[in-house]
């Protein structure tokens, strides 16, 4: 056997023991498979014969997932019709006892609408400034920005709201977006809770950013906050789909991720954003949550993203 055909054999071999394969070329390049005894039909036999001994034996035990055992909280945001309904019995006069329908309650407060959010990392900006008004955006985040909006309006989507951190870099790309959104205009709303932050101490930690443990109490606690406030399945009252813009921070949009599909919060970090890219959660009725993109930046040109 010629080393291009050893070769392929190790490379394209999948599962098994490399030794193994690696021995059985070497053998074979020897001829001790017979091609010399019983042609070249034998010793292809041969090699498959030593080739699915190397292979491990295939169970349905070794190749399946294990679960975590967490099953999904269908209450994770405190709005689950089934938990909000009491199911208390009144009388209206002691002569005549009527019970209250707890499935009408529930019915009622049932949500009928989807909620779609999509987060936006704010632009490239400017790191060199010592405060935050000084930290405005670069040329080329404009030029993001504008990519993105123009993303967001090829999308065809009615928007409801752009909500935005009050932080200079966001509050800006928010502002660039919007020139981009037709129709009726898109209310902007700032929002203090939405600002960068120290969410969560990472796992697993990391040496080039350690913020000390008051900053993760502070700021984790307003993250939090924040995202009990803007991520949860619709209100009862809210008839169509809708589709809200959060204008913020990769810190915050990566935290918001873990927690909405419930895996640990702590694993934020492990996730990286381009500035400008969109995060797109879906939350249903039901509670059910999923992520439809995350971090899309496939709309800017290469040479256009940035991930400061």
């Amino acid at each position: 056997m010629s080393y291009r055909k050893t070769l392929k054999l190790i490379c394209g071999f999948a599962g098994g023991s490399a030794v193994l394969v690696f021995a059985a070329a070497a053998a074979d390049s020897r001829g001790y498979f017979g091609e010399q005894r019983g042609g070249e039909a034998t010793g292809r036999w041969s090699r498959l014969t030593v080739l699915r001994a190397a292979q491990p034996a295939w169970t349905p035990a070794s190749h399946t997932p294990a679960p975590t055992g967490h099953a999904w909280d269908f209450n994770w945001d405190k709005r689950d019709p089934s938990a909000l309904t009491n199911g208390k019995k009144t009388t209206t006069t002691t002569t005549a006892p009527a019970t209250e329908d707890p499935s009408s309650e529930q019915d009622t407060s049932k949500p009928k609408a989807t909620r779609n959010i999509l987060l936006i990392r704010h632009s490239q900006y400017n790191l060199s400034g010592s405060i935050d008004k000084e930290r405005i955006l670069t040329p080329l985040g404009r030029e993001q920005a504008e990519f993105t909006g123009q993303r967001l309006a090829a999308l065809g989507l009615k928007y409801d709201v752009m909500i935005h951190s009050s932080m200079a870099r966001a509050t800006e790309t928010a502002n660039i977006i919007s020139k981009h959104l037709s129709g009726p205009g898109v209310e902007l709303v700032s929002c203090d809770l939405l600002r960068e932050g120290a969410p969560i101490e990472p796992v697993p930690p990391v040496t080039h950013w350690k913020p000390d443990a008051v900053q993760y109490h502070e700021d984790g606690a307003r993250i939090e906050a924040a995202f009990r406030r803007y991520i949860h399945r619709a209100d009862p009252k809210q008839k169509e789909d809708s589709y809200e813009i959060i204008v913020c921070h990769a810190n915050v949009i990566r935290y918001f991720v873990c927690r909405a599909l419930q895996f640990p919060p702590e694993g934020w970090l492990r996730m990286g954003l381009n500035n400008g890219s969109i995060t797109w959660l879906t939350i249903r009725p039901s509670g059910r949550v999923a992520l439809r993109t995350l971090g899309d930046a496939g709309f800017m040109p290469p040479d256009k993203l940035t991930r400061t």
